[in-house]
């Protein structure tokens, strides 16, 4: 188990490096984000050894554990194991008492989601509807929501950039400087509005915008 430790912030950090674990692990490093894989398995821990940030083979339901790697400095920790309710359960529970901020956890069924909902999951993930891209473009706080489709075209919900208030979609002019079209705005407790160019942004407010993943992906990450 290696003794060094990753700084919070930029970084997260994944335990249980099967398929899920695995997609969303991937995902984050085309994002530009360092992670930590975790896993108890030496031959997935090798197989990741040259392609993540930092791996290691480690028992996710040891405190000790988990503090040597300095999993209790991320802000954001993936739960990824499904196969293994107990070792699924004992390591949410294991996150929450090392007093990690976030905790993503994947689930099998609903029940088992409840379960790791009322040991401190602040986030459940049912693989079966989900995908590990998506469910790292929502774990990174890039975007609220995010589907992307076979073709590259994706669709995502995100905040409404800086200094956005008061000025209408026409002033901001997203598809010229990014290339995203901006379907609808809404804010909380209101209405959707379609959009059009005369459209004034609200404060507060989040934006529907869609294109080309890249594209989409790009204006998310920088704003």
């Amino acid at each position: 188990m290696a003794d060094e430790k990753l700084p919070k912030g930029g970084h997260v950090a994944v335990i249980g490096l099967g398929r899920f674990g695995g997609a969303v692990a991937e995902s984050l490093l085309e994002m530009g984000y360092e992670v930590l894989g975790v896993d108890s398995d030496p031959r997935i821990v090798q197989d990741w050894s040259d392609r993540l940030t930092q791996v290691a083979e480690a028992d996710s339901t040891d405190e000790e554990a988990l503090r040597q790697l300095g999993v209790h400095e991320f802000e954001r920790v993936v739960c990824g194991i499904g196969t293994n309710l107990e070792t699924s359960v004992l390591t949410v529970l294991t996150l929450t008492e090392i007093g990690v901020p976030e905790i993503w956890a994947k689930a099998t069924s609903v029940k088992h989601g409840k379960i790791l909902s009322s040991v401190g999951a602040d986030h459940v993930v049912f693989p079966e509807s989900e995908m590990g891209e998506r469910v790292a473009h929502l774990i990174t706080g890039r975007m609220l929501d995010y589907i992307e489709f076979d073709d590259g075209f994706a669709i995502a919900k995100v905040r409404a950039p800086r200094g956005a208030a008061g000025r209408t979609l026409a002033e901001l002019g997203l598809r010229t400087k990014w290339g995203v079209t901006v379907v609808g705005t809404k804010r909380p407790g209101e209405d959707f509005v379609y959009a059009r160019p005369e459209t004034t942004v609200p404060e507060g407010a989040v934006l529907i915008v869609a294109g080309d993943t890249e594209k989409v992906e790009a204006y998310a990450a920088e704003n």
